[in-house]
């Protein structure tokens, strides 16, 4: 036989699913039992509604995360500070917090490969997922074929606008490919296109003196950087590679065939 409870557990269900928070319900009746131990009704209302904003925020970071194409979900709290003692843990976590995206501030990292510049973007683009920015993740590669792709059919505009749903981008490799002058003008102009108005994370193995090869014009690559490091925070990375920590020249494959003895 139903209870007074059991009815209003049961309406509770039907207004938690009108207001499209099903949840509600499951945590309404796991709270139940603390109530009855002297919580004030505003105490449970409160502790059933923070438990619901808790769990939207925690879905929403998984849902932005997952938009913005990151290869790995990486963290601050995973990385190994021991291994990369150039990377100042306390500047990393304010960053973490987010303050330069308000200001429309970018970071960049540079190193050698293997020194953590993906990690460590990619943690920062993480945190920013959970504070409710939309982030684009991509190489400095996949970005230009995805603007070349636009140019093509005369929508380059229009992907440029599109960039702009972006809180955050962040553009990995820088360098690891030369540009042509085509692709390097479109990567300009996505560089361009967020200067001062959103945030970009940039990550690169060579210093900007030698940026002038990647673009294949020194003025072209001094004025991406000159709008790149106006508002941005430089992070040098130093070391050798932390993948091949394990590994030294001896334990390499050959790159030559082996031969056989005759």
């Amino acid at each position: 036989m139903a209870t007074a409870t059991d009815d209003l557990f049961t309406r509770i269900d039907y207004l938690a699913r009108q207001l499209k928070a099903p949840r509600i319900i499951d945590t309404a009746r796991r709270l139940a039992g603390q109530a009855q131990d002297g919580w004030t009704p505003e105490e449970y209302l409160a502790a059933v509604l923070s438990s619901e904003v808790a769990a939207r925020e925690a879905s929403g970071t998984r849902m932005r995360a997952r938009a913005a194409g990151f290869p790995a979900a990486k963290t601050l709290a995973e990385f190994n500070f021991d291994h990369q003692p150039a990377a100042d843990r306390a500047q990393l976590h304010r960053l973490a917090a987010g303050g330069y995206l308000t200001e429309a501030g970018n970071v960049v990292f540079l190193g050698p490969p293997g020194t953590g510049k993906t990690h460590l973007a990619i943690a920062l683009g993480m945190a920013a997922c959970s504070q409710g920015i939309r982030v684009g993740f991509d190489t400095a590669a996949g970005w230009v074929t995805r603007l070349q792709a636009a140019h093509q059919i005369g929508r380059l505009d229009h992907e440029l606008k599109k960039t702009h749903r972006y809180g955050l981008v962040i553009i990995d490799e820088v360098g690891y490919l030369p540009f042509d002058a085509d692709a390097a003008n479109l990567f300009f102009q996505l560089v361009a296109s967020r200067y001062e108005r959103s945030s970009i994370i940039l990550t690169s193995n060579l210093a900007f003196s030698q940026w002038g090869h990647v673009f294949g014009d020194q003025a072209v690559a001094a004025a991406m950087i000159d709008r790149i490091v106006h508002h941005a925070e430089v992070i040098t990375l130093k070391g050798h590679s932390y993948r091949l920590r394990h590994t030294t020249i001896e334990t390499l494959p050959s790159a030559r065939p082996e031969t056989t003895a005759q």
